[in-house]
This record gives structure tokens, C-alpha cells and sequence, in this order.
């Protein structure tokens, strides 16, 4: 009887092992399975960005002989005034008749002009402005195409079948022609990042958002830091523990959580209405993502003070330090690291804000590159809301292109924020 007892305890206890084991091998495979999701949906986020992108990196152009002939220009010297009222697009027209005699209809030669980009004369103009011997002579030059060649000879394959779009019968034989005789080729876009925005896709680039989002991030990082830094040193080593600096904590927690676009609204109702600071300038938009950051480096900067031991601490008083003197000599240079993981972080999260900017007036349409924190300028996301938002098809590229970049910054500044916190930090 008792044999028979032990045998049916036995077999509950294997049956209940085994239930375990079954529990917590499907647990592991949910944990798997999780993990798996989540980075098969990142890369197919990736390669639908990269496969959208990636031809935003090069660009189609056309080579011309071009003659800079004097007649043709209205000028008869190189300098500012004279390149200023040039006739280049008559040079350009020029050159494509010469390169298609046999085109003589109006409404064919517009066509054959329209081949070349309307950004391609200050090319020209550039290059005489470099080159002013070239006056009267003439060149073999590159030019940069129109979007909708661009388009039709990217989305050519191993056919002469390609996305026509707004292409014609007529045109895409041109461009066959070209193609065929080497004159018609895809090279690097270095447009793209030396150039501001456009409305013409094939002429427009990332160069202003970029000093923009730098110009931005150097505002906020410089008011942010050591505000966010000296205030995480009073609450944690100075201020008594009372109702107020409680409720200081509990706002400072609740900002964390407020939703970006309020500290946009805040901007806007004090920094340009009341101040009267300049609209869609980085110094506006470096002072919102301030507000915006500062609890973030005030909870990580308080999180590394108190992650430094008490003995530390102790050691340092019981050698005659002062207050000061412990948290500056002793406590805050063990700290440092954690706090400059916080700062990065929270510059990375300001880089890819929009909501705030858009409010204070970001969204502006910026060609030139600006030279200063006043300065009118847009920043990299703000940026990519409005390509996103643009009707021609050349503009998906370089959207997901201007993603790309953006991701790439925040990639990078995660990064180092990670090495620099296993390079400087302590384990206690």
C-alpha cells in the first residue's frame, strides 16, 4: 500500500514537472518569438526605406557640348553684374539643337529643353564664374537632368520599358539615343548634400536641414546639460527632503510624459509672442527641444548622482572636504559618464522631434543654408514632412534618402552613447 502511495506521488510530481517544463518552454518561444518580430519588422522598415532611398544617392546627367558664346550670353566680360543677367538657358537650348539638328517643331523643341533641369544654367554660370577664360569657347559639360528623366531612367531595367510618368513617346527616344551613345549617365548625387530645398526635386537637398538640426541641437545642448546637470545636483545632494522639492520631483517626472507638441505651443506663446525671438529660427526651436529635454537629463543625471556610493561620500568628508568640495571633486566626476549617456540620449530624441518645431514655425520653405542660430532654417525631420508631402514622384527618394541620413545620426549617437557608458562607467 505505502509502495503503491510513493508510486502515485511519483507520478504527480512528474506530471507536474512536465507541465513546468511545457510552460516554460513555450515562455522562452513567446520570448523568441517576440524578438524575432520585432526584427523582421525593423528590417522590413529598413529594406523598404533603403529600396525607396537608395537611388536619391545618384543622380542622371546629361553631357553637352556647350559653347559660351558671347552673342548667345549678352555679355562681353566675366564678372558679378554681367553673370548676373547671362542668358545660360539660351546656351543650353543651343547645345541641344546642336545635339538633335533634326527637332524644328515649337512644341518639340520645348521638349527637347525641358531634357535638361532648370536648375543646369547656374551650373553653367558657376563654372564661367571659376573659369572665365572659357568665355567665347567651348566645353564638354555634365549637367544635371529634369526628375522626370531622372525617374524614367532609374526605373529602367534589362527592357527599354520604364515608369514613363509624364514621359512621351518622342522623349524617352531621345533618351534611348543618349544612353546608347554613353552621353546620358547616373553618377553620384552630390546635390543632395550640398544643396537646400527646391521645388524641383532633381535640385534639391539636405545641406540647409542639416546646419539647421546642428545649429538646433548646439542651442539645446548648451542650455540644456548644464541647466538639467546643476539642477539634478541641487535635488539630490542639497535640497531638504520636504513637500516641495517632492513636488518638484513629481512635475519634473510628469513633464517626461507630456506630449512634445505642448512644449511647441509654449515656445510659440513665449518665446516669439512675448519675446518676440525670430520665427523659424534654431535659437527658437533649440530653447522649445531645451524644455522638452531637460527632465529627461535631470531624471538620468539624478539616477548616475545617486548610483555613486555613500562611502564615497563619507571618505571625502571624514578627510576634511567640503560640501562643495564632495560633490564637485568626488561625487560628480563618477557621475559624469551616466550623465553625458542621458545627455546624448536626450539630444537623439530631440533630433528626431517634429511636432514642437512645426509650432514655432520650422516648416518654413528654406533654400538657403543658414549661417547662424537666427538664422531662417528647417531641420532634418521637418524636412522630410515636407518632401513626404510633395506631390512629384522624385521626392519619395528623397525622402526615404533624408530618413536614411536622420537614421543614421540617431544610430550613431545611440551608439556612442552606449561605448562611452561601458568605457567610463564604475561598477561598484
Amino acid at each position: 500500500m505505502t509502495d503503491l502511495t510513493q508510486a502515485q506521488v511519483r507520478e504527480r510530481i512528474e506530471k507536474s514537472l512536465a507541465s513546468r517544463h511545457r510552460k516554460e518552454k513555450l515562455f522562452r518561444g513567446l520570448g523568441i518569438g517576440s524578438i524575432a518580430f520585432g526584427v523582421l519588422a525593423v528590417l522590413i522598415l529598413f529594406t523598404d526605406i533603403i529600396s525607396k532611398g537608395s537611388g536619391a544617392f545618384v543622380q542622371t546627367a546629361i553631357q553637352l557640348e556647350v559653347h559660351y558664346d558671347k552673342q548667345v550670353l549678352g555679355i562681353d566680360k566675366v564678372d558679378d553684374e554681367s553673370l548676373t543677367w547671362a542668358n545660360f538657358t539660351g546656351v543650353i537650348r543651343q547645345s541641344l539643337r546642336e545635339r538633335f539638328p533634326t527637332v524644328t517643331g515649337r512644341s518639340d523643341k520645348r521638349e527637347l529643353y525641358s531634357l535638361v533641369s532648370s536648375g543646369a544654367p547656374f551650373t553653367l554660370r558657376d563654372r564661367l564664374a571659376a573659369n572665365p577664360e572659357l568665355l567665347g569657347k567651348s566645353e564638354k559639360v555634365w549637367l544635371s537632368v529634369d526628375d522626370d528623366v531622372d525617374t524614367f531612367v532609374k526605373s529602367l531595367k534589362d527592357s527599354k520599358e520604364g515608369f514613363r510618368g509624364r514621359t512621351s513617346d518622342q522623349k524617352a527616344g531621345w533618351i534611348e539615343q543618349l544612353l546608347d551613345s554613353g552621353e546620358l549617365k547616373k553618377r553620384f548625387n552630390t546635390i543632395f548634400f550640398t544643396n537646400g530645398d527646391s521645388r524641383e526635386p532633381e535640385q534639391a537637398g539636405i545641406r540647409a536641414a542639416l546646419m539647421g538640426s546642428l545649429f538646433t541641437l548646439l542651442v539645446t545642448l548648451a542650455l540644456s546639460f548644464p541647466i538639467g546637470v546643476a539642477a539634478a545636483i541641487y535635488l539630490e545632494e542639497y535640497a531638504p527632503k520636504n513637500r516641495w522639492t517632492d513636488l518638484i520631483e513629481v512635475n519634473i517626472n510628469n513633464l517626461a510624459a507630456v506630449p512634445s507638441i505642448v512644449f511647441g505651443l509654449l515656445g510659440l506663446a513665449i518665446f516669439i509672442n512675448f519675446f518676440e525671438l525670430p520665427r523659424s529660427a534654431p535659437l527658437v526651436g533649440g530653447l522649445v527641444l531645451t524644455l522638452m529635454t531637460l527632465p529627461t537629463i535631470i531624471i538620468s543625471s539624478r539616477a548616475a548622482l545617486k548610483a555613486v556610493p555613500p562611502s564615497i561620500r563619507e571618505a571625502a568628508m571624514g578627510m576634511g572636504a567640503s560640501r562643495m568640495q564632495v560633490v564637485f571633486h568626488h561625487v560628480l566626476p563618477l557621475a559624469m559618464p551616466g550623465m553625458l549617456t542621458g545627455a546624448i540620449i536626450g539630444m537623439a530624441q530631440a533630433l528626431g522631434e517634429t511636432a514642437p518645431l512645426l509650432m514655432i514655425g520650422m516648416v518654413a520653405f528654406i533654400v538657403d543654408v543658414p549661417a547662424g542660430v537666427t538664422d531662417p532654417a528647417t531641420v532634418l525631420p521637418v524636412q522630410i514632412f515636407l518632401w513626404a508631402d510633395s506631390p512629384e514622384r522624385a521626392f519619395v527618394e528623397r525622402t526615404s534618402a533624408a530618413i536614411m541620413v536622420l537614421l543614421s545620426v540617431l544610430i550613431v549617437m545611440n551608439t556612442s552613447a552606449v561605448l562611452l557608458r561601458k568605457k567610463l562607467e564604475r561598477r561598484w
